[in-house]
């Protein structure tokens, strides 16, 4: 696998500042032509070259914008504060964008290269029919961990949690609604099953399991896996199979329950002053050598089965980044559930005594 770049999309954002704004973007107003396409993207989360090969290969210029904050970038698109051409959007916020009525359809005989998405990526639950979105990268919620002080590793959830063998050697997500939904996977409640009427459970058992866990990572397990401060880390497998290639000790582990994944998407919004710009980009980022230019800098698992076949064999065949089809079948998005992820939160904070 290409050892360039290895940037884990969330922890860049730690290195911003930008703010309560959640886009770092200038204004469109009076630009005329300088900025033919205007794009909000996560920080470092394309290839290297990408927009200067795009703008050889077109001659468009980008004017790309750092997304610090989703929240706030869907108050910005609703309130039209700012006008963009392109947004990368979390399926959730695709979901949130679309039924807020915010996205533009997408045109897909403008994007001939669609051909190359992996047909199972060619629906989804939060974008029925790939209406208003196109993905661009995707991720699994797993189990990492050292293979030196864990000689057998967890088989999932449950075992993880309960297993005395790994007690105080865990580190979970401290995002309150990710947590509870990996404590109902170890109690058989998929994230999509989870109701208001099972949170007093999920409180109940991560009470029950609070003592065990070492630490509760903010988007960094991958790190405190590395650096030995945690033995067990419940992350995405992108940013596990990143650390696994600079320390042979560490493995993965996809959860036995299943498990939640998450996509990242490229999505038009419905203010877009150069749509036809946004389509010829979508579409360039779906060839083969473009694709294969952003997974080699990031490292994550990609839908382009273009870009994949142009990676090094040790990428194309990791089952941590492309696990067998009988584990992919039980991964699922978690839906854009606003109530129950508030419910979620305070259920979880309240348990762990933290603020919010």
């Amino acid at each position: 696998m290409t050892q360039g770049l290895a940037i884990n999309r969330r922890a860049a954002l730690k290195g911003l500042s930008l703010g309560a704004i959640g886009l770092a973007l200038p204004s469109l107003a009076g630009c005329g032509e300088r900025a033919q396409l205007s794009f909000a993207n996560w920080e470092s989360y394309l290839g290297e070259t990408t927009l200067a090969d795009f703008k050889d290969a077109s001659g468009i210029d980008v004017t790309l914008g750092a997304i610090a904050d989703e929240n706030a970038l869907f108050d910005q698109l609703s309130r039209g504060d700012v006008r963009l051409d392109l947004v990368m959007a979390s399926n959730r916020l695709v979901e949130r964008l679309g039924s807020a009525g915010l996205l533009t359809p997408i045109n897909k005989p403008r994007i001939p290269n669609l051909r190359n998405l992996d047909p199972r990526f060619a629906d989804a639950p939060y974008d029925p029919g790939r209406k208003v979105s196109v993905p661009y990268t995707w991720l699994a919620y797993g189990i990492g961990y050292r293979r030196s002080a864990v000689p057998i590793p967890p088989r999932g959830w449950h075992d993880l949690l309960t297993n005395p063998a790994y007690a105080g050697k865990i580190a979970l997500p401290a995002d309150p609604a990710d947590l509870l939904r990996i404590v109902g996977r170890s109690l058989g409640k998929g994230a999509n099953a989870i109701s208001l009427d099972d949170i007093p459970a999920l409180a109940a058992r991560l009470r029950d399991v609070q003592g065990r866990i070492k630490a509760f990572h903010t988007d960094n397990g991958q790190d405190l896996l590395l650096s030995k401060q945690a033995d067990l880390v419940a992350d995405f497998n992108g940013d596990i199979a990143q650390v696994m290639l600079e320390d042979p000790d560490i493995g993965f582990v996809h959860p036995a329950e299943g498990a939640e994944m998450t996509a990242d998407n490229l999505c038009i919004p419905k203010n877009a002053a150069n749509p036809e710009n946004a389509h010829r980009f979508i579409d360039y980022l779906l060839g083969g050598q473009a694709g294969m230019r952003v997974i080699e800098t990031i490292l994550y698992p990609t839908p382009n089965l273009a870009a994949k076949a142009l990676m090094p064999q040790q990428y194309q065949t990791s089952t941590v980044l492309f696990p067998p089809q009988e584990v992919f079948a039980k991964l699922e998005y978690a839906r854009w559930k606003p109530d129950l992820d508030v419910a979620l939160g305070k259920a979880a904070r309240a348990v762990l005594g933290t603020p919010g």
